[in-house]
């Protein structure tokens, strides 16, 4: 129970869903930290459940004057980082003919950009020895219709995790990707109508070689593992945590 015991972490989008479930996983292990999120209500909810070991900051992680915040207030609070996770991001649907400019520069923002420049930022408020954690998509490898954006991002993100680790091998921070499958996270209820939820959970279960949707706890373990160190050894890493999707999946 105590893998990050001390350690100090920074979570965006930590205030639900894999990024919730990923805060609540390093609590168990004695981390402390903050979450980042836009929505307050979310925040002051999802800190009251971690407790008294972590704070949450209200930040837009596509605005780098608020990122840039974000680490300084948190290593003045709670010290040097030791653990950044780069979880922020969204998927929208759109195919190459209907994609707007607008909608283009808005989903490499949100899913490119924001993780590039939250390395960025953090950097100068990490500890060396350091783990960045960075989060993709199954959809990175399999082309889900009308994806093809998100998953192009996704594919660049994880990427990130080779270059960003070779980039800062003399200050021994490793770099690592977690690629989550299909996850029962609050993105059910913005996509599909709330009496369809349940049945489409159902399908995409029945579609997963290992017959049942990803829990936020199966990506926060993991990324205990690589946040720990367990996981030394390993750096510019992708790790399918997809029940099979990627693979296995007819």
């Amino acid at each position: 129970m105590n893998k990050l015991k001390n350690k100090v972490t920074v979570i965006t989008g930590g205030n639900s869903g894999i990024g919730f479930g990923i805060a609540e996983a390093f609590k168990n292990e004695g981390a402390k930290g903050a979450i980042i999120g836009r929505n307050q209500e979310t925040l002051a909810s999802s800190v009251a459940q971690l407790g008294d070991n972590f704070i949450g900051l209200n930040a837009d992680v596509t605005n780098l004057s608020e990122l840039e915040s974000v680490f300084k207030d948190t290593a003045e609070k709670l010290g040097k980082i030791d653990v950044i996770v780069a979880n922020a991001g969204a998927g929208t649907t759109g195919t190459v003919a209907d994609t707007s400019e607008a909608d283009y520069d808005k989903l490499l923002d949100l899913n490119l950009k924001s993780v590039f420049f939250t390395v960025n930022k953090a950097l100068p408020y990490m500890n060396d020895g350091g783990s960045i954690i960075l989060i993709g998509s199954n959809a990175a490898h399999r082309a889900y219709p009308s994806f093809g954006l998100y998953g192009a991002a996704k594919a660049a993100v994880i990427f990130f995790a080779k270059s960003f680790s070779n980039d800062l091998l003399d200050r021994k921070i490793r770099a690592n990707v977690i690629t989550p499958g299909t996850t029962d996270t609050p993105a059910f209820d913005k996509f599909v109508p709330a009496e369809q939820v349940e049945a489409v959970k159902k399908h995409f279960a029945g579609v997963m070689p290992i017959g049942r949707i990803g829990q936020p706890a199966d990506i926060g373990k993991t990324a205990v593992f690589l946040a720990s160190d367990d996981s030394s050894f390993l750096l510019g890493a992708e790790l399918l945590v997809d029940g099979g999707m990627t693979y296995l999946a007819k």
